[in-house]
């Protein structure tokens, strides 16, 4: 089994990262980290993470699932990202694990596939109208689970968020 992470080139929370990231590995999961561009990403924190792939260059047909981090990056570099658009989408028309935390479920939002379904986010003015926008029922608590999609809405729920996407997973 292998998931791709989504990660922003700067400002993703390291946290919300690192607690899936070895979660998975510990269930022996795989997985590849994409961002804007390649290379190391900083996160708000200091700290680092290598994206090994851009966006662009992502398959659906490669990975189980998609995880999308969050942070002010995730605002700032992800939410209008045309390429990220299209790759979550296209998880979500093949009925994949989607998993987006604290800033990140906008994204899924935008790319259509909330709609009608129960999500959080991070609190904002901006985010809760663009899950609205997205069709999303927004649902105030940490971890909602609706079918095939997963959406967190702080960084204190990273270790929640990683234990639901076992379960979808069926780890």
């Amino acid at each position: 089994m292998k998931v791709l992470f989504v990660i922003a080139p700067l400002r993703y929370r390291e946290e919300e990262f690192e607690v899936t990231a070895r979660m998975l590995s510990d269930a022996e999961i795989e997985y590849d980290v994409a961002s804007t561009k390649t290379g190391v990403c900083i996160g708000m924190m200091g700290g680092e993470q290598e994206a090994g792939l851009e966006i662009s260059k992502a398959v659906e047909k490669d990975y189980d699932a998609l995880i999308l981090i969050g942070g002010l990056g995730a605002r700032d570099f992800l939410w209008a990202d045309d390429d990220l658009c299209r790759l979550t989408k296209e998880f979500g028309d093949a009925g994949k694990v989607i998993a987006a935390i604290c800033h990140a479920p906008v994204i899924v939002a935008r790319a259509g596939v909330l709609k009608g379904r129960q999500a959080t986010v991070f609190e904002s003015r901006a985010s809760l109208k663009l899950l609205e926008d997205g069709g999303a029922n927004y649902v105030n608590i940490p971890v909602v689970s609706d079918m095939n999609i997963i959406t967190a809405n702080h960084p204190v729920a990273a270790k929640q968020f990683a234990e639901a996407i076992l379960e979808k997973l069926g780890c």
